[in-house]
């Protein structure tokens, strides 16, 4: 089973992105995304180096929230 925390995606340069998720910032390769990406958007990871997927921010939000409760995370600084 894999779990994913959403990643914030704060720069796009051509085929990759810089994410953000409590406070670790990741490059990740958008070769498997079928949509444009953008600064703001959230996505999941597969293998912290690849983008999968983008997700709401609502659904984000959510995700932080339940991370939070379950492992005792602090609050992520914007979800």
């Amino acid at each position: 089973m894999c779990i994913a925390i959403p990643a914030r995606v704060t720069a796009v340069t051509g085929h990759t992105a810089e994410v953000e998720r409590y406070g670790e910032r990741l490059e990740v390769s958008l070769a498997l995304m079928c949509e444009p990406v953008a600064v703001g958007d959230y996505l999941i990871l597969q293998a912290q180096r690849f983008a999968v997927d983008k997700i709401a921010p609502e659904a984000a939000a959510e995700a932080y929230r339940l991370f939070e409760e379950a492992f005792g995370l602090p609050p992520a600084a914007a979800a």
